[in-house]
């Protein structure tokens, strides 16, 4: 069986793809990925052994420019409608699965129906999923307002969708002689997608309208070691508390680095960086600091006495699989969700809002590093499944 997995996003959209090419490689399947050509994720797709098709523009280039604008948007999109074709299409050739995710993926239904294979939509989170109960996702400070009409929320969602994807999309189907789609937000999701979240830590029931197949989390297993350095902070003395932010920008917060060095220090903890796409350092250069790269976090995270981070499904899973206590700065889309379900399991804390300050995120991590909390998130972590993977895979082959 041949698979093609696609999807657009940061590190958290890639490294899952990873995780279930593996575990399909395992059962005897073909498989590629088409991913974003950033070299962090050739660089993650190599060490897996997973064959990379490079897709769309570099992510990083694109999170990190200088002076973004909501236009932007409406650039991208039809870009990425067109690399479906140009990019995906090909990939999907001989295939027998498309497996679409990431960033709306307008276009991937499309390849499959004109080669005639098997579409999945896979999400990694169910909080933008329609629903009679649930709002659109928003920016973190502005929620919906309480007497807003649901029903009337999502179709505006839909057809901000169709104001981003439609016109390109339909564009490239009529020129494969494929008929027009009016509501791509749905088309893309079909009525039956799949949840690669874990179903202790991202529950989906009364939460979207949806029937979802939940699989648990698509993890990529990591055996690297931790750098000598690292490894050698970490020996040198008490569990230090973790800061890093992943692909996060920080635009609208330049001074995260001080604030949460002292943070940390308040409660007396050492503290380790994790530069990220906002390229962070610790300012001071104090013995009782360490600025980090990109490392293993299933290793690290059970050697720290918290994790600060920004909310992603990727690091959100990772922290609570090692059963480290968590501080969510969420700063955009899914991320205060993530946040508010760590604090709902007793997990850590959801810092309010995505500008922290010295006092505020010290506050935070006093929840985090109680006692209470890191028996909680051990008992949570006894929970958690790790082989969302695997059973995907299965369930891949099986319905082929």
């Amino acid at each position: 069986m041949r698979v093609l997995l696609m999807g657009y996003g940061s590190r958290g959209d890639v490294e899952p793809l990873a995780g279930l090419a593996v575990a399909l490689r395992e059962l005897g399947a073909e498989v590629r990925v088409c991913a974003p050509p950033d070299e962090e994720f050739a660089r993650l797709l190599g060490r897996a052994g997973v064959p990379h098709v490079p897709f769309g523009p570099s992510v990083r280039a694109l999170v990190t420019r200088p002076d973004p604008t909501p236009q932007d948007a409406f650039k991208l999109a039809p870009e990425l409608v067109a690399a479906h074709f140009d990019t995906v299409g090909p990939a999907a050739e001989g295939c027998d699965v498309l497996v679409a995710s990431g960033l709306m993926p307008a276009g991937a239904r499309s390849v499959a129906e004109k080669q005639g294979i098997r579409y999945v939509l896979a999400c990694f989170q169910v909080f933008g999923l329609p629903s009679s109960r649930f709002p659109p996702l928003g920016r973190p400070g502005r929620p919906a307002p309480a007497d807003a009409d649901l029903r009337t929320l999502w179709k505006v969602d839909a057809e901000r969708v169709n104001a981003l994807y439609g016109e390109a999309l339909n564009t490239h189907r009529a020129a494969l002689g494929l008929p027009p789609v009016d509501n791509v937000r749905d088309h893309v999701l079909t009525g039956r997608p799949w949840l690669a979240a874990d179903p202790c830590l991202g529950p989906w029931q009364d939460r979207t309208d949806l029937d979802l197949v939940q699989t648990g989390a698509w993890i990529l297993p990591d055996h690297r070691p931790l750098p000598d350095d690292l490894a050698a902070f970490l020996d040198a003395g008490e569990p230090p508390v973790y800061v890093g932010f992943g692909s996060m920008a920080l635009r609208g917060a330049p001074d995260t680095a001080r604030v949460a060095v002292e943070a940390v220090r308040a409660q007396g903890r050492r503290v380790l960086v994790g530069r990220g796409w906002a390229d962070l350092v610790p300012g001071d250069g104090g013995a009782d600091c360490l600025a980090v790269g990109e490392v293993n976090h299933q290793a690290l995270f059970r050697r720290v006495a918290a994790v600060v981070h920004h909310g992603g499904a990727g690091t959100t899973t990772a922290a609570a699989v090692a059963g480290a206590p968590q501080v969510v700065v969420a700063q955009i889309a899914d991320q205060p969700c993530w946040a508010a379900r760590v604090a709902e399991l007793g997990i850590g804390a959801a810092h309010d809002g995505p500008v922290p300050s010295v006092e505020s995120l010290s506050a935070a991590l006093a929840t985090a590093l109680a006692g209470e909390t890191r028996t909680r998130a051990a008992a949570v972590a006894g929970e958690m499944r790790t082989d969302g993977a695997a059973t995907a895979a299965r369930l891949l082959l099986a319905e082929a």
